[in-house]
């Protein structure tokens, strides 16, 4: 079974896991050969199983180190070297930091492992945001279809949704809200003079 290979989608084949995986591509390219015998076939299936479970187990991975690093950030700063270790591994390992790390180690700059850190962060995180941006302002072209595919028909737009009117209206802040009313002085009879 292929198993995930570090955080960043990598994954370790068997030589046998290879060797189906090269059929497999080589049929696909060349479609007028003989089809895949049911042997073949099955092991052909097996190993895309096989590849689901072990993107699924790297998801899971992934989503461990995650919680266990805002477990040590939210334990900051008696885990400081435990939570620097941790970061560390994660950017290297492609994660983009969040707000909430950069301001912990923002916190913390005072530790020379820390500044050194945040700097590095700083940089992952700048360059995350420029490609997002370079990619929200990209003009989206067509994709190519290949030989053999079919064209589909372009799609009507939809329509613009009406929102539904309240059945009844939204009450004002003054409804909901009552003017409070100033405190009656109590009455003077009954007052004891001196």
């Amino acid at each position: 079974m292929p198993t995930p290979y570090g955080s960043r989608g990598g994954m370790a084949f068997s030589a046998a896991e290879l060797h189906v995986l090269r059929r497999s591509l080589a049929h696909a390219l060349q479609p007028s050969s003989a089809p895949l015998a049911a042997e073949e076939a099955q092991d052909c299936l097996r190993l895309a199983q096989a590849v689901d479970e072990a993107v699924r187990e790297a998801g899971r991975l992934r989503a461990f180190v995650l919680d266990d690093l805002a477990r040590y950030r939210g334990a900051l700063p008696g885990s400081l070297s435990g939570y620097l270790e941790l970061l560390r591994q994660a950017l290297a390992a492609g994660y983009e930091p969040t707000p909430d790390d950069l301001a912990a180690l923002r916190a913390l700059r005072a530790n020379p492992a820390a500044a050194a850190l945040l700097e590095r962060a700083r940089a992952v995180a700048e360059r995350s945001v420029r490609r997002r941006l370079t990619m929200a302002q990209a003009p989206r072209t067509r994709l190519l279809t290949l030989a053999g595919g079919r064209e589909e028909p372009p799609r009507p737009a939809p329509a613009p949704k009406e929102r539904p009117r309240p059945e009844r209206p939204v009450p004002t802040p003054g409804e909901v809200f009552p003017p409070r009313r100033k405190p009656t002085p109590p009455p003077a009879s009954g007052l004891a003079v001196m």
